[in-house]
């Protein structure tokens, strides 16, 4: 009998959660003729509505303390780092998709951004015409042939889809600064990570305040329409409409 192939013990846990996430994506596909499956539509409701007394609490006025205290070039320079701590994970989903030429900006990004770009603080590489080519582990599974799965509503995160929910936790284990050595350097990057991706996101919700407002705080109904909002600009995107050509509200 052959012995199996053994398996390195620095993949076992990705690959476990790849095939996982798999599994996760498949597990509720819609119904035939159904545009929006909601089938946990009075769960979600209720974590949307205490999404949004979250976000009328830190957000109402247009503003939050982060933008009235922090200068304008300081928080660009905080998302840019933000975003730069992304690339790994993108290069890494771009090889995934087969997608040579988006991995290859992405490590062209990361690479000049880490270092001409002051460790990110700059997107030098976006002012030479290589521009962002984000991407994630829900567009992986897009690419892969998995369906999109249920809408679900998470607490503070948000709207998503069980594709999406799955693909955000596998990006978290194939990230290869997750990966880095020593732990104690580990644990740091990560936590620096962490907070610089969320005054990134505060940053845009104030930024683009009046808008969100617009499109769903004043909605008589808010639940439908970040729902429907949500899905119709994620699907786009993953059919190939870039950032570029649709500016998602929820990017």
């Amino acid at each position: 009998m052959p012995r199996p192939i053994p398996m390195i013990p620095a993949l076992r846990g990705p690959l476990v959660a790849v095939a996982a996430a798999v599994g996760l994506a498949a597990c509720t596909p819609a119904p035939p003729g159904v545009e929006f499956w909601d089938p946990y539509e009075e769960r979600n409701r209720r974590v949307h509505e205490r999404n949004q007394a979250l976000d009328n609490r830190f957000f109402s006025g247009g503003s939050s303390g982060y933008e009235r205290v922090v200068p304008a070039p300081a928080r660009r320079g905080v998302s840019n780092f933000a975003a730069n701590a992304g690339e790994p994970s993108n290069f890494v989903n771009a090889l995934l998709q087969g997608r040579i030429d988006n991995a290859v900006a992405n490590s062209f990004r990361f690479i000049l951004n880490t270092t001409v770009g002051f460790g990110g603080l700059v997107d030098v590489a976006d002012a030479m015409g290589i521009h962002p080519r984000r991407t994630d582990f829900g567009e992986t599974l897009h690419v892969w042939g998995a369906p999109e799965g249920a809408y679900l509503e998470l607490p503070v995160l948000g709207p998503s889809t069980e594709r999406d929910l799955a693909g955000s936790v596998v990006d978290l284990v194939i990230d290869p600064l997750n990966h880095i050595s020593p732990r104690k350097t580990r644990n740091r990057l990560f936590a620096l990570r962490l907070g610089a991706r969320t005054l990134s996101r505060i940053d845009d919700r104030a930024e683009y305040s009046d808008f969100y407002d617009a499109l769903i705080g004043e909605s008589a109904e808010s639940y439908v329409q970040t729902r429907n909002t949500y899905l119709q600009f994620r699907r786009f995107r993953l059919e190939g409409i870039r950032e570029e050509e649709v500016f998602d509200p929820y990017d």
